[in-house]
């Protein structure tokens, strides 16, 4: 809950058009970009803390970065940081088509890394292939589990990366080989049943985590750093986000319903 009157929006690209004294490292005139900024990104303009937004490379789109940023350095600290992912290694992706899922599966394959990603629907299939899964499986119609043994040959994979939660925990846990890692980043269908840490050994001497970017950007220097390697991710190309429909600041009560709609693609984008 917060508290109200609010301004909400976390997420948003602009330009300076003024500076705070003893401000060195922007310009007037500079595009930036903040995320996870606790409110006030509804607005046509802002005072915000200079250590929340970092420089905007010329030539990518704003409303690329604007829909993204938040999940791109979400990726970059589940990938670069909390477990550097290698060349050949096998993961599993939950939700592989969504927000996260989309641009973990690109940065996934730009490392050289087997990607297996689950989706709820044959739509959803075909936007996981897209953006790079190797194997997509439909776990409204497939036990995940067991296509994942079946996909690997019993090898099982590395790292499970889960934003569900409760509805996929600990069938994901089956999934993992001896001395995998499990990371449960969300849980976007609840949070996941209290369960015996001993399940763990009983699966294989298990690695278990449960991470926040919270605490992968506690400083200037590890946000710059994420935000960073993430917009680099996109000037080489390695990334492409498809920002979603359009909407007038004044007519935000309209892009929320349509935040709702499961058949949207993209986040929606509120032009000032």
């Amino acid at each position: 809950p917060i508290d109200l009157p609010a301004v909400l929006g976390d997420e948003a690209v602009g330009i300076i058009e003024e500076l705070g004294e003893d401000v060195t490292e922007f310009s007037v005139g500079q595009r930036v970009a903040y995320s996870a900024a606790k409110g006030g990104a509804y607005s046509e303009r802002r005072t915000i803390d200079v250590n929340e937004i970092v420089a905007v490379p010329d030539g990518l789109d704003d409303k690329a970065i604007a829909t993204s940023l938040l999940r791109g350095m979400t990726v970059e600290y589940l990938f670069c940081r909390l477990y550097e992912l290698k060349a050949g290694e096998t993961i599993l992706i939950h939700a592989a088509a969504g927000g996260v899922g989309s641009i973990a599966c690109q940065w996934a394959k730009a490392i050289g890394v087997t990607v297996i990603g689950t989706v709820s629907s044959p739509d959803k299939a075909d936007i996981a292939k897209q953006n790079g899964c190797d194997f997509v499986i439909d776990y409204a119609q497939q036990n995940f589990a067991e296509e994942v043994d079946r996909i690997t040959q019993g090898k099982k994979v590395d790292v499970v990366y889960d934003g569900v939660g409760k509805d996929t925990f600990m069938q994901s846990l089956d999934c993992l080989r001896v001395r995998g890692l499990m990371v449960s980043f969300g849980n976007a269908s609840g949070k996941p049943d209290p369960m015996d840490v001993l399940e763990l050994s009983k699966r294989g001497s298990l690695y278990l985590t449960r991470p926040t970017l919270y605490h992968y950007t506690r400083n200037r220097e590890e946000l710059v750093e994420s935000a960073s390697r993430y917009l680099s991710m996109l000037e080489q190309g390695k990334i492409t986000i498809q920002a979603g429909k359009e909407f007038a600041l004044s007519n935000v009560a309209e892009a929320h319903r349509y935040l709702l709609r499961r058949d949207r693609l993209g986040s929606p984008v509120l032009i000032p």
